[in-house]
């Protein structure tokens, strides 16, 4: 019997950008936070079993503030994303404290994948339909004679903050929906009623439509990124260490463009019309409390997620 697909969570950063899993908030009067919802979603797609992906330091926190709620509903295991967790023969740069980016994240979980497998950002509220689109491409679709990927596209305009700019993989897609190219741009923002981004600190700026095809961070897989991406790890540290040893990071984005460039995989690009939501910047909390209310007064959500 076919593996069913798993979902992945990268959890690793969490709690860097608030000074600690104690300081992220909830977003709802049940000490809910957007993981939760995630995971809701996730659940009524069909995933019934979840990996989470920490750091090792983090792990008692983690499982105080979501995962041993979470193990309640859902088959819980966890992967530990560690610095140390490198080949043979390579070794950590003194002064090196950041982790080797989401492509390393996910080659973490290599001994706990079996089967096709969604990744997604902890901190991003991606909506109901996102994961019911992923999950039918996960359990319907397998490698032919390339690999079998997929990402779930959002509008542009749908995934900005008012508090600030924010970073986005803008994706190229061919006539029948497969994705070409996926170029990160790294600050995008609203500016005088346009979307534009600059890549030179803001000495010259291009303009960007609202219905732009982006990524954020949600991807399925089949089982094959995982030996891909073992494989070009190594390859990775040799310049990465020789040219940015404290900062140098393997993204996932990056595997996947250089797959699609050889011609060894085909991604399908499941476009969704839901709004994004996260906590980019504090102040970005306000509209996350008011659109989970909104939905629960639409009947999206029940008002406790986790019924007893």
């Amino acid at each position: 019997m076919a593996e069913k697909p798993v979902l992945v969570i990268m959890a690793a950063g969490m709690g860097s950008r608030y000074g600690g899993l104690k300081q992220i908030d909830p977003i709802d009067p049940y000490g809910n936070i957007i993981m939760d919802y995630s995971i809701y979603d996730a659940k009524q797609a069909g995933f019934e079993k979840v990996i989470f992906l920490i750091k090792k330091e983090i792990e008692e926190a983690f499982k105080e503030t979501i995962g041993n709620r979470i193990g309640k509903y859902m088959d819980v295991a966890y992967a530990y994303q560690e610095l140390t967790h490198i080949p043979a023969g390579f070794s950590v740069p003194d002064g090196r404290t950041k982790p080797w980016g989401t492509g390393h994240a996910v080659l973490c979980c290599k001994d706990l994948i079996h089967g096709p497998f969604a990744v997604i950002n902890a901190d991003d509220y991606y909506g109901r339909e996102a994961f019911s689109l992923i999950y039918n491409q996960l359990a319907s679709a397998g490698d032919d004679e390339c690999f079998q990927y997929t990402m779930v596209g959002y509008e542009l305009g749908k995934t900005l903050t008012e508090n600030g700019s924010v970073a986005r993989g803008v994706c190229s897609t061919d006539g029948s929906g497969h994705l070409t190219h996926i170029e990160e741009r790294t600050r995008i923002e609203r500016r005088e009623n346009a979307i534009q981004f600059t890549e030179d600190g803001g000495a010259t700026w291009t303009s960007l439509p609202a219905d732009t095809t982006v990524s954020m961070n949600m991807w399925g897989f089949t089982e094959s990124i995982l030996g891909e991406l073992e494989n070009g790890f190594a390859g990775f540290l040799t310049k990465g260490l020789a040219e940015n040893p404290l900062k140098c990071e393997y993204f996932l984005p990056f595997v996947v463009d250089g797959l699609l460039k050889e011609g060894k995989a085909q991604v399908t690009v499941l476009k969704t019309p839901d709004q994004w939501y996260g906590v980019t910047y504090k102040e970005d909390k306000e509209a996350v409390v008011r659109a989970m209310a909104e939905k629960k007064a639409a009947g999206i959500y029940p008002e406790k997620l986790w019924e007893e």
